[in-house]
């Protein structure tokens, strides 16, 4: 059958047909244990029994408006993030790339105020931050770079964790105005921003009067066992870019600011057709409300936990396993070799959908409502395709 499709995914020879909790079966009625749930999305698996009744009252009263009105569902989820993460406003769109764009004006924006006519952010080797122009180059990717030159300028990149070399640039580029990282780098491979630097940018930012801005587009949302990935530090940055996990699968993304950046953007400064709409405000609402009422971070700190001690122990001593990191349900499993085939053989042969990136990394995102028995069903499925893996390609 020909496809319209534009050729811009190497997808796997199945379509998924519906989903239960953390399983989800094809076309053809097979059987897979998602230990991805949409690349960090799907917060609460799949048909969440609180979940679905809620979205389907909001799609019987009002899917879609206009940010032309006031918007009820807009104020309710802005509060309960400012609650949590502790910050004074938010900006809600569609996608964690628009939420990371928006970050990026508000720092353009806060420099030029300031009289800093060509601003300049500091962003991190093997970062990734979207596909639009600006968040691409903003992006520590040559590969997924090459071939959308002239990038956008204004970047200084530097090394992961390497807070000398921010205080370097600090002492000697004035048109620097905020700092630009993932909390936890997931496209990259799963690289932690070590609590000390965290605290450590916290501190230089306030000394130079710069923005710190933490994309928590993956590792946000409870993943880790905090409500966000910087909490485990203590901190709270100026600018703080969510989307996927949000919604629980409907598209959502949010800027949330601190009261260094609240005010930045004014009217007519930024915009959307979609963002805010009342279906992905209700499914946000809902979201938190489910994740609090049912215990979830806890459960994803555990979980974690239990699945890297599994797969430690299961790949002990196997040549070609370096390492496990990450936090929570945010999980990366690092290879010496390139293990893209991966992806394919955990769906065809043990009946698993996971994610490989940084070409050897196998990355676990599994919902946060994930089982015991199904975080042991995980390693028991992953370990002997790893290392069938590593024995067949030396």
């Amino acid at each position: 059958m020909t496809s319209h499709l534009m050729n811009t995914y190497g997808r796997l020879p199945f379509a998924l047909s519906h989903g239960r909790g953390c399983r989800v079966w094809d076309t053809e009625g097979r059987e897979y244990l998602d230990a991805l749930a949409g690349i960090a999305v799907n917060t609460l698996g799949h048909a969440h029994p609180k979940l679905v009744p809620a979205l389907q009252d909001q799609v019987s009263k009002l899917i879609h408006c206009s940010n032309y009105y006031q918007a009820p569902l807009q104020e309710a989820l802005a509060a309960k993030l400012c609650e949590l993460s502790g910050m004074s406003a938010a900006f809600f769109c569609n996608s964690g790339l628009e939420a990371n764009e928006g970050a990026l004006k508000i720092a353009r924006k806060f420099g030029h105020d300031r009289g800093i006519h060509s601003p300049e952010i500091i962003v991190y080797d093997k970062a990734f931050h979207g596909r639009s122009i600006a968040t691409l180059s903003a992006t520590g990717n040559p590969k997924i770079q090459k071939g959308f030159e002239p990038l956008v300028e204004g970047f200084v990149r530097l090394p992961l964790n390497d807070i000398e070399k921010v205080r370097e640039v600090g002492r000697t580029n004035k048109n620097v105005v905020a700092v630009f990282l993932e909390t936890i780098q997931g496209e990259g491979g799963i690289n932690p921003t070590r609590v000390d630097t965290l605290r450590e940018l916290r501190a230089v930012c306030d000394e130079n009067n710069w923005l710190l801005m933490l994309d928590e587009v993956q590792c946000g949302i409870g993943r880790t066992g905090k409500w966000f990935a910087h909490q485990w530090a203590g901190i709270v940055p100026d600018v703080m870019p969510l989307a996927k996990g949000l919604g629980s699968g409907v598209p959502i993304g949010a800027i949330v600011a601190g009261p260094r950046a609240k005010d930045v953007l004014g009217p007519g400064n930024h915009g959307t057709t979609f963002g805010g709409n009342p279906l992905a405000m209700r499914a946000g609402v809902e979201t938190l409300r489910i994740m609090e009422e049912d215990g979830l971070m806890a459960n994803a700190a555990a979980m974690g936990e239990r699945i890297r001690a599994g797969i430690t122990e299961g790949l002990r001593g196997e040549s070609g396993f370096v390492e496990i990191r990450g936090q929570g349900l945010m999980i990366g499993v690092q290879l010496d070799r390139p293990c893209n085939e991966l992806l394919g053989r955990a769906a065809k042969e043990a009946g698993l959908l996971i994610s490989v990136t940084a070409d050897s990394v196998i990355r676990l995102l599994p919902a946060l409502i994930l089982s015991p028995a199904e975080a042991d069903e995980i390693v028991s499925r992953l370990v002997p395709l790893v290392k069938d893996f590593l024995s067949s390609k030396p």
